[in-house]
Parts: structure tokens; C-alpha cells; sequence
């Protein structure tokens, strides 16, 4: 590990606990009383600190988990009903543009879990609800515990769900289980899950589920961080594209790529039988504006 690596790195968030340490970050959702809502502070926060966390050069991975009983009870319904109030005030087509620039921000909460560079694996215990199978799609990784159910609720609200699993699930899972899951609101046990490929693994306790997640994360930090980043690239073009144009994206991509020190200290840690030492990622160069 590069110099520096057990830093603690800390910013203040309400919805979550967040730190970074030995070149992992680590996002926890922190509202176990409200069974992890989804809060009008959360949709802000999450979009925030994972847009932080990519901008954060000594990361190389990240783990989304949660505290309590569930993993995530969805949308916090009662902060909501004040925005559904609002919708039939005024214009109906003014309200409706107001109403589809929310979902939008919405969704770019989730997206900027796909987007951040590193990967994101999610560790998650008990029900993963509405919104929360939303968000654990956007995710590269994903594992639980045996009394984990994942559940698309909007259908049972009379609602269309709008914020990724219905552009994301299909992608991760076979087409017809998806759509039985969208169309029933049926709750997907852990072993089901596990079965058509949700989930990489099912564990017995919460505590068990953190420490392995914990130690795939460990894994994946001690690997070249340019090389993990072109992975998570190519693995998020290619599910987007067709093969051909996917070669050829990375055909260019390693040429620019291939030649690195990551690849030289690696060959040499082989040769060597030693721990790679690797460099973090240099830290953006953020442009700033003259007044």
C-alpha cells in the first residue's frame, strides 16, 4: 500500500457515516429508527458523497451498507407527501415540469453511484425496499444476509418505479424474473437472489456480511487503482454498447493506458513474490473561475 494509506478522511453528513481508510471508503446509511428512509437530506447527501468520493484519489473501492434491522425501508413517504401535495397546485404543465426535474435529480443520486470510478459493493441485511433495489442496482457488487428480501414496492403504491431498476435490474438478472418482480411486488428472498445472480454471496449474520465485504474490499484496494478504474470502465460501456464498439473503446483506451507504472511495479512484485506497491491516482484538477 502507498504511503499514507490509513488517513482517515472524514466530511459531515447527516443521512450517512462516512470515512475512508487504507484507501476504502465506506458510506453508511445511519438512520436505523426510521428503518433507513429515504429522506429528502438522503437524495442530496448520496449524490454528494459519492461525487466526493470520486474525486478522492487515495480511494480505490467503496462499500455501501447500512445499520439496523433493514438496509432500507424506501422512500420516506411522510417527507414526501408535502411534494405530492404541491403537484396539483397551478399549471399542470409547470407543476409537471417541476415534478419530471425532480425525478431527474432523483436519479442522478443513483447514478453517481454507477459513475463514481471505483467500485461499489453493497453489503446489505434485511429488506431492500422500493427505492433501496433502486440503489443497490447502481451498485458493481452486491451481497446479503439469509433474512434479506429485495422488493419493487412502487407497484404496490400505484406507482411506476422511477429512479433505475427498471433500466438496471433487467441488465443484472433475467428479463422475466424482473418483470415478474416490477409487475407483482413481490418480495425476492435471499436465496432466489443469490440464485439468478443478484447478490455474489449470501452470509448468515450482518456482522459476517460486513467483514467479508470488508475483505473483497481489501482485495480489490490492493490491486492496481488505474487498472481497477479501466475495469469499471469497460465493464459499464460494454453493458451499454455492442461488442464491437466496446473493442474498440478499449483497443484506445489501453493505448493511452497500458504503458504505466502500475503495470511495471506489478510485473516486479510477481517476479519478486512480493505485496505490489502502487501509487495513488492523481487528485482532479478542478477548474476555477477569475472573478
Amino acid at each position: 500500500m502507498a504511503a499514507g494509506c490509513a488517513n482517515i478522511a472524514r466530511m459531515n453528513y447527516t443521512t450517512f457515516d462516512f470515512s475512508v481508510t487504507d484507501h476504502i471508503a465506506r458510506v453508511t446509511m445511519n438512520r436505523p429508527e426510521r428503518r433507513n428512509a429515504m429522506s429528502l437530506q438522503f437524495w442530496s447527501e448520496l449524490g454528494a458523497v459519492f461525487t466526493h468520493i470520486d474525486q478522492l484519489s487515495e480511494v480505490r473501492v467503496a462499500i455501501l451498507a447500512s445499520t439496523g434491522k433493514h438496509f432500507t425501508s424506501g422512500l420516506d413517504l411522510s417527507e414526501f407527501a408535502v411534494i405530492a401535495a404541491e403537484l396539483p397546485q397551478g399549471d399542470r404543465g409547470r407543476s409537471s415540469d417541476r415534478f419530471r426535474r425532480l425525478v431527474l435529480q432523483m436519479q442522478q443520486s443513483f447514478t453517481a453511484i454507477e459513475r463514481c470510478r471505483v467500485p461499489v459493493l453493497a453489503a446489505i441485511q434485511g429488506g431492500c425496499i422500493g427505492g433501496g433495489v433502486d440503489m443497490v442496482t447502481a451498485c458493481d457488487m452486491r451481497y446479503c444476509t439469509e433474512d434479506a428480501f429485495f422488493c419493487i414496492h412502487e407497484i404496490n403504491i400505484g406507482m411506476t418505479a422511477d429512479v433505475g431498476t427498471l433500466q438496471r435490474l433487467p441488465k443484472l438478472i433475467p428479463e422475466g424474473i424482473a418483470r415478474e418482480l416490477a409487475f407483482t411486488g413481490r418480495r425476492m428472498l435471499a436465496p432466489q437472489a443469490l440464485q439468478v445472480g443478484l447478490v455474489n454471496a449470501v452470509y448468515p449474520t450482518h456482522e459476517e456480511l460486513l467483514a467479508q465485504v470488508q475483505k473483497t474490499a481489501i482485495e480489490i484496494a490492493s490491486k492496481s487503482p488505474l487498472a481497477t478504474v479501466g475495469t469499471k470502465e469497460m465493464l459499464n460501456y460494454t453493458r451499454d454498447h455492442s461488442v464491437e464498439d466496446a473493442l474498440r473503446y478499449v483497443a484506445s483506451w489501453n493505448a493511452g493506458m497500458f504503458f504505466t507504472e502500475d503495470l511495471m511495479e506489478q510485473l516486479a512484485a510477481n517476479s519478486e513474490k512480493r505485496a505490489a506497491n502502487f501509487a495513488d491516482l492523481l487528485p482532479d484538477r478542478l477548474l476555477r473561475r477569475r472573478d
